[in-house]
């Protein structure tokens, strides 16, 4: 037992330890994908949001400045504008209802796949929490099968336990972290795509003012 690994207690553990902490392992591995993915993409949402916002104030044509958006993917302002740009001849209540449609996806979008890291976090460690009851509990069978307290009979499956907990722990605490990292940058960004929507919305009654003045 003493010169045991990790690796060599984890192939020693019994069927469910193992299911446990597969289970642990497919948590881990698609919180780390999400955290990994995420980063990227909220790297480009907000460069692309930062050069957009500049081009859209420095610009004196919304012609212009759409066909330029084209080279664009990612940032929910660029698709606001794209939206407004579609109807900024229509009534007010149309710009409205397209404005707030278009703020629905791109808030669903910047959000998504976060549910799954706040799940992660919350259940995570209860699962290796099972584990390490199910260790200890057979060590305790162990030792009234064998009738003795030795630590020989009993560290497999304690061991077997501090596995299980570590690896739930192991499994939660980064997808916590990046839960509340990644939902601030989201939220920071449905703010500001809410502003700019607002202010598009200004843009187009204004517009649409004007026009309707001329034309008597």
């Amino acid at each position: 037992m003493g010169g045991d690994t990790v690796i060599t207690l984890i192939l020693k553990a019994g069927p469910v330890v193992k299911f446990v902490l597969l289970l642990l392992l497919f948590f881990s591995v698609v919180s780390w994908a999400i955290i990994v993915f995420k980063f990227r993409l909220f790297s480009k949402v907000e460069k692309e949001s930062s050069g957009f916002q500049k081009a859209y104030h420095e610009s004196k044509h919304w012609d212009t400045l759409y066909q330029s958006t084209k080279r664009y993917a990612f940032s929910p302002l660029i698709n606001l504008f794209r939206a407004a740009y579609s109807v900024e001849d229509s009534g007010i209540d149309e710009i409205r209802y397209t404005l707030r449609r278009v703020e629905s996806a791109e808030s669903a979008r910047l959000e998504k796949y976060l549910t799954f890291l706040a799940t992660t976090g919350a259940i995570t460690p209860f699962i290796g929490l099972f584990g390490t009851v199910w260790g200890i509990m057979n060590s305790f069978i162990g030792i009234g099968r064998i009738g003795s307290a030795s630590l020989a009979v009993v560290a497999p499956g304690i061991a077997e336990a501090l596995i299980a907990t570590a690896a739930g722990l192991a499994a939660a605490i980064p997808a916590v972290i990046a839960y509340n990292y990644y939902l601030s940058r989201a939220r920071n960004n449905i703010m500001l795509m809410q502003d700019f929507s607002q202010e598009l919305l200004e843009y187009c009654v204004r517009k649409n003012g004007k026009t309707q003045t001329s034309s008597l």
